[in-house]
């Protein structure tokens, strides 16, 4: 698709159709909402306190739960960060999205994909990216400014954002030196300047509406030694510093609520310019919790996870769903608790239709707006589908169709199934006894995935029997 034609091949969503409540057309009358995305680095399902975490502390998180809509079955784009913020920003599922995992390096979005502050534009949204953009570098197309943001701020290198005191960060098309980390200080922390960043953009944009995506690189591990308190570095480990818990595991819960902290700034600031009311906020994590044998920090101490099985890598529950907490007030009912499935390509359509502006024809995604409103949602998934692992001799594929979880760990493996519905931490592989549902899982495969000569999928030899 490429945007000068962009007018033939978009879909017109009207505010009278939206099938919404009477309210919500009033209220793009009088003014579209703003809209802010949070979204964390790693963070895992049960690491809030909404969804069941007893040790961080997460009040202000916790509050946009209590005053809006959580949900137990959101899931992210992919099991890592690129290819799912890929699958946000376009509407494409990872099956054929241009980014489709983290390594080979070097594949960015183009000119003709389209992204959702592009769609947004078309309604008359001002737009601010802030944080971690992964999806093209400077002197590529893929950079935020060329993809319809404008006003950028954070990493556009996803292995640079594994660093909290780096030396720059990008502002636009310039670079920001920062002083305070030269000669190897710490003085500046890359998560206290995107806050101080989205509260300016907000205040800038307070004529609205605006949209905000502000993805925060906590509580990745950053690259300092695996194996130290470091890992997950932190100005403070406060409040967590009389615990009785390994460093790296007070510094990992400080980053939570150090992120908690700076989501109720936001809020206390719309409430102060008066924004509340009409401005939408989702909060959401990227994919699921990291772990590893050379990584200090264990997800396992705090239940990172939750009830599921799996971590940031796999495409078990535990990789790819993800906490998503949407607040309206007035709009959204508050207090509620939603088990519809979707995804991160069904953000596109949502704020569009939110917006009243365009949806492009051709992605993979239904438009919540309705489960959000809380009318009856009448377009659903039949499938969801993720991938991994080309590059990595280790390609994996998984399919959600109803209950039912489908994952192929590897090239030509049998596929394993797992009924959700009963089996949320899918521990009782039953394939063997549903072999009509494991081949309609092998046709969504075959349809779901697209070759790409960027992504290749490398096939480990066997080793020759001795």
């Amino acid at each position: 698709m490429n945007r000068a034609g962009m007018s033939q091949t978009l879909l017109f969503v009207a505010i009278g159709s939206f099938g919404a409540p009477g309210e919500l057309a009033a209220a793009v009358r009088q003014g579209r909402p703003n809209i802010i995305f949070i979204m964390a680095d790693d963070l895992g399902y049960g690491d809030l306190g909404c969804y069941g975490q007893t040790k961080i502390l997460t009040p202000n998180i916790d509050r946009l739960s209590g005053e809006g809509l959580r949900f137990t079955q959101a899931y992210a784009g992919s099991t890592v960060c690129a290819p799912s913020r890929c699958c946000l920003m376009t509407g494409l599922h990872n099956g054929h999205t241009r980014i489709r995992d983290n390594i080979p390096h070097g594949t960015f979005l183009k000119d003709g994909d389209v992204t959702i502050p592009e769609v947004l534009k078309t309604a008359g949204y001002r737009t601010g990216a802030i944080g971690k953009w992964a999806l093209g570098v400077h002197g590529s197309e893929g950079k935020p400014n060329d993809q319809g943001f404008d006003d950028w701020f954070g990493h556009l290198d996803q292995d640079q954002a594994h660093f909290y005191y780096p030396h720059y960060l990008w502002d636009n098309d310039r670079i920001r030196l920062l002083s305070g980390n030269r000669g190897e200080r710490k003085g500046q922390y890359t998560h206290d300047l995107f806050t101080q960043r989205a509260l300016e953009f907000i205040k800038k944009s307070k004529a609205g509406p605006f949209f905000l995506y502000l993805a925060y690189t906590i509580p990745h591990w950053s690259d300092y030694p695996g194996e130290s308190p470091d890992s997950q570095i932190v100005p403070s480990d406060e409040p967590y510093s009389d615990k009785d818990w390994p460093q790296v595991e007070k510094n990992y819960a400080a980053m939570v609520t150090r992120m908690d902290r700076d989501v109720g700034h936001i809020m206390a600031l719309l409430k102060q310019l008066e924004l509340d009311e009409n401005t939408i906020v989702f909060f959401t994590s990227d994919n699921g919790p990291c772990g590893g044998k050379n990584r200090a920090h264990k997800p396992a101490f705090f239940g990172s996870a939750g009830p599921l099985r799996g971590l940031k890598r796999t495409l078990y529950e535990g990789g790819i769903r993800v906490p998503m907490v949407v607040r309206w007030p007035g709009k959204v009912p508050a207090g509620r608790v939603s088990d519809r499935v979707w995804a991160f390509w069904d953000v596109m359509p949502t704020l569009a239709e939110l917006a009243g502006a365009t949806v492009p024809k051709g992605i993979d995604s239904v438009s919540m707006l309705p489960t959000l409103l809380g009318r009856p949602q009448k377009d659903n998934h039949e499938w969801l589908y993720w991938d991994y692992g080309h590059s990595r001799g280790n390609f994996k594929q998984a399919v959600r169709l109803g209950h039912w979880k489908g994952i192929r760990n590897g090239p030509g493996a049998a596929i394993e199934l797992y009924n959700l519905a009963n089996d949320l931490a899918e521990s009782r592989n039953i394939a063997g006894h549903h072999p009509d549902v494991v081949l309609q899982i092998e046709r969504i495969i075959k349809k779901a995935y697209v070759e790409s000569t960027a992504y290749p999928i490398r096939v480990p030899r066997r080793k020759p029997n001795p």
